[in-house]
């Protein structure tokens, strides 16, 4: 059960960081590809399966945000890198909010990344 929700929950990682990337590309060519509505509907579908993973993820390992620092830290990120993200792509006023949104919001990911990767919120506890 484990390996498996692991499994799907990391490829939704990767598809949701694939997706990211290339809704940025469009968002700095200017394309109206970032309004289309695969772009508007995949990627809800995709979080959300990461979503429901990682909350039976927590259930399966028995470890729990507000229990496990590195857990909390990977939620707090969460809700840093969605309000960046949609800043970048959908909420910024400049092309230069935008971009620096979305370059934010690609460290904060790399973050959480690195937190889950090593259970360590600030990668000096490894």
């Amino acid at each position: 059960m484990y390996f498996a929700l692991k499994q799907i929950h990391m490829g939704c990682v990767a598809a949701t960081l694939a997706l990211f990337l290339l809704r940025g590309a469009w968002m700095f060519s200017g394309s109206r590809l970032l309004e289309a509505r695969f772009a508007r509907i995949v990627p809800h579908i995709i979080d959300t399966i990461l979503l429901v993973s990682a909350i039976a993820l927590t259930l399966v390992i028995r470890q729990y945000p507000f229990v496990q620092g590195w857990l909390t830290a990977k939620v707090l990120g969460l809700v840093i890198y969605i309000v960046l993200g949609t800043i970048a792509l959908k909420r910024g006023r400049t092309q230069f909010q935008r971009g620096a949104a979305f370059f934010a919001a690609l460290a904060v990911f790399f973050w959480i990344f690195m937190t889950a990767r090593y259970h360590a919120p600030w990668l000096l506890a490894t």
